[in-house]
């Protein structure tokens, strides 16, 4: 059955992959790193704008997503 919950509880585990993700050992190797020049024209591309997404992400929700997910375990351990 698909509720909110799940809906939450996935954007959660999304979040958590993002924020794992380590840029020189994992996604230099496919050419995601953060040494490459990722300008096209001036312009950033769009592999730059989704860099910085990352980098954004793993820098503002790091803390938050520390509760995030402690108040999820306890949600889990109580109701199931």
């Amino acid at each position: 059955m698909f509720t909110l919950w799940t809906l939450v509880e996935a954007s959660l585990l999304c979040l958590n992959a993002v924020c794992v993700l380590h840029e020189e050992r994992f996604l230099a190797k496919f050419g995601w790193g953060g040494q490459q020049q990722n300008t096209e024209f001036g312009q950033p591309t769009a592999k730059a704008q989704i860099l910085n997404l990352v980098r954004s992400i793993r820098t503002v929700a790091k803390i938050p997503l520390i509760f995030l997910n402690i108040i999820a375990i306890i949600f889990k351990l109580l109701l199931g």
